[in-house]
Parts: C-alpha cells; structure tokens; sequence
C-alpha cells in the first residue's frame, strides 16, 4: 500500500428530516449572509426549497438567490454568481441540489477572491482561500458533498476541466436520502454510475491492498444492488440511503487510500465528450465509456481486473464482466454506446483531441490520441 495522509473536514449530517438543521449549523460557523446557489427549479417542487428557507429564517441568516445551474455546469454562470456574490458582500456559499449545482458554488466560493477562476482551471493559479461552503444534496453521484473537487465546463474553449483544494471542501452537508425519491430514474442512474466510476478508477490500480480493495467491492456491490431494488421500487429508503451514502464514500478520500492516485483517464475522456456533446448526461457519459476503457487495458493489470470480474459481477473475467456491467447498465434503461447519444462517428478524433489537451492520459497504460481514438471506437 503506498503512503497516504487521509483529510476530510466536512461534517455530514445524514438521514430523514435533516434539512431543516442546514440553518442551525450554518449560524453554528459563523454564517450572515449566504448565496444560496440552485438549479432550474425542482428543489420547490419537492418541498426541499421551504424547508432551507425556513431554516435559515428561523436561525437568522440572510440569504440572496441565484438560479440556473444546469447539468455540466458551466463558467460563465459560475461567473455571474461571482458578481452577484461581492455585490452581495455574502460570507458564505449554500449549495441546493447536486454535483453541478455544488461544484458551481465551489468556483463561486473560490472566485470570489480570484481575478478569473478560469486561472484556477487552467492551474494558472491557485486557490489558497473560499468563502465557507454549505451543502443540501437532492442528488446523489459526483461525491462533491464531501470532497476538494469542482468541474466546470468553458463555454468558449469547450473545455471542461477541473479544480482542486482544501479550501473548497464544504463545511457542513446535508444528506437526506428520502428527498431523492422523486428524482427522474435516469438521474437515478447517471448518479449510480458516476459513483460506480470513481470507485472503480481507484481501485483498477491495485494490486495487494486488500483494506481499501474489499471496501471497493462492497460499494461497488451495494450500488449495483441498491439501483436493482430502486428499479422496482423508487421509493424504498433503505435503498435510497444505501446508494446515498456509497456515492459519498466514492470520492470523500475512503475508496482511493493507498492507491497510487488511480486512473482518470475514463473521466476526462468523458469530460471532452460532454464538452462537445452537452446533451450527454456524466454519469451516462460514463456508463458508456467505462466498459470501452476496461476492454482496453485489462490486460494492464489482469489480476485485479479478473478479481473484479468474480467479487463483483460474479463473472469469469473481465470480458464477461463487462458484458454483464453493459446488460445491467441497458436493463436500468441507460444507453451502452455513443451512437445511442447521437453521436456523430466522424467526431471521434474532436472528442480524443478534446481529451488529451491537459496531456497524455493514463495511470495504468499511458493514453494519448491514438489510444483514446481506439477506446472511442469500442465505446461507438
């Protein structure tokens, strides 16, 4: 196992009817004045909206509202807020709603005392200071409610990259997996298997590290099961709680330490098909393009990909495995190639330069155009 420091200061809050305390903790930390960031809306459908409000009425925060986040959250919205934040004179960032929406009020956290946040995209600076984060998740996938990470997309430079730091881990997030219920299934899924990814970029580079290997497989396991049961029956918490928590664990530092980083290359080759493809939903992005990459570089570390062949699908090898994650992945009503997505095949060489602009790709197998052209061709 190699050497690791695990940190992770967020406090979650985790369960039925725990919303309501989002405005207790924040005054808690010292709080005012928040910018409470949301979506298109469906946070006032399911009651989640009031129930914020309310909270921070009755605690005494001040809150000032930005709307509009959509799914691939991009720069010149997260800019926007950064305006309206220092017009504000806000203290802190409230996120309401999912990866996109979090991720936004990260780069708004962060901006807020940056010339550009581009810069920090593009590592031309970096983030030393944000303003305190709070979260209320209504989806569970990207793992932002407990992590460092923020993805925005640069309308412009059809770039969709990313940012890291200590700063921007929330303060405090609200889990309530009850609230996720009322979800559209295919954001159901997409969560399940972004979550499904991170797991798996972790652990394809181990070798002998059986603590954090075995817990892989058991989320890995509990995620695919939890998404059977809710197929049936949507409403079932246990389930909904099951998977909640999993996607959590799959990017706070647990399911990654001791594993030489993992392998991203699935990520940003997802990264730049959604840049050029907006349409194209992560976590369905990566349901795709996953099984492509598995089926090009299991023979990089045949060991670990067999075992995970047999301990989580309960397949011979990797080949059967993938044929099964692909089975599973149509069954939840999920596409399984690019073409499904409308994808055009004479785009495939935009998406594989897309995908190697930060360099070549790779942990396990060293990725750059050719390779990731191939796996594009697989994913077709």
């Amino acid at each position: 196992m190699a050497n690791f420091v695990f940190y992770n200061p967020t406090r979650v809050v985790f369960g039925k009817g725990t919303i309501k305390d989002i405005g207790k903790l924040m005054k808690e930390n010292g709080a005012k004045k928040a910018l409470l960031v949301a979506g298109s809306g469906s946070i006032k459908n399911n009651g989640v909206y009031n129930t914020v409000v309310k909270s921070l009425k009755d605690s005494g925060v001040l809150w000032v509202e930005a709307w509009g986040v959509r799914a691939n959250p991009v720069l010149s919205k997260a800019k926007e807020m950064i305006d309206l934040a220092r017009k504000e004179g806000v203290d802190s960032v409230l996120a309401v709603g999912g990866g996109s929406v979090i991720d936004t009020a990260k780069s708004v956290a962060a901006g807020f005392y940056l010339d550009d946040i581009w810069e920090a995209y593009e590592h031309k600076a970096g983030i030393e200071k944000a303003l305190p984060v709070y979260t209320v998740l209504t989806i569970s996938a990207a793992g932002s409610e407990m992590d460092q990470f923020a993805v925005l997309t640069n309308e412009e430079k059809k770039r969709k990259w990313n940012i890291a730091s200590d700063a921007i881990y929330p303060k405090v997030s609200i889990v309530d997996p009850s609230v996720q219920a009322t979800l559209p299934w295919d954001q159901t899924v997409n969560g399940a298997l972004d979550a499904l990814a991170h797991i798996m970029e972790f652990y394809f580079v181990g070798k002998n590290e059986e603590t954090v290997m075995a817990i892989d497989e058991a989320l890995m396991r509990t995620i695919i099961r939890s998404v059977d049961v809710l197929k049936k029956d949507p409403e079932s918490y246990d389930p909904r709680a099951d998977l909640a928590w999993a996607a959590t664990l799959a990017l706070n530092g647990t399911s990654g330490a001791g594993l030489r980083g993992g392998d991203w290359s699935s990520h940003w080759i997802e990264h730049a098909l959604s840049a050029l493809y907006p349409d194209v939903a992560h976590g369905a992005g990566l349901g795709v393009i996953f099984p492509a990459w598995i089926e090009y570089v299991k023979e990089e570390n045949p060991a670990t990909f067999k075992r995970w062949a047999k301990n989580v699908w309960g397949a011979k090898d990797a080949s059967s495995a993938v044929k099964k994650m692909r089975e599973r992945i149509k069954k939840w009503g999920n596409p399984v190639s690019l073409r499904e997505f409308g994808v055009k095949k004479e785009d495939l060489g935009a998406i594989a330069d897309k995908a190697i602009e930060v360099g070549k790709l790779g942990a396990l197998k060293e990725l750059g155009r050719a390779e990731v052209l191939a796996i594009l061709k697989k994913a077709y």
